[in-house]
């Protein structure tokens, strides 16, 4: 994923993981769901933002990769 320069809100990442709450496990998800309700440095939201961005259009391994990163970082 190349690097962007643009900050995303809480309310950017809480949307692109609506967009894409269809394609992820749900037990991922709903932990996505509790961290993001949590204090969250900008760093870490622009990684979720990226890591759920086109999600649903990523292969089978690229998913497999995300899902592990969004792991980690959910906890």
């Amino acid at each position: 994923m190349g690097e962007c320069r643009l900050n995303h809100s809480v309310e950017d990442v809480r949307a692109k993981l609506a967009e894409q709450t269809p394609y992820l496990p749900e037990a991922l998800a709903a932990r996505l769901e509790e961290l993001l309700a949590t204090p969250l440095s900008q760093e870490t939201l622009n990684e979720l933002f990226h890591l759920l961005k086109k999600y649903d259009l990523a292969s089978p391994e690229e998913r497999a990769e995300r899902e592990q990163k969004l792991a980690r970082l959910a906890g």
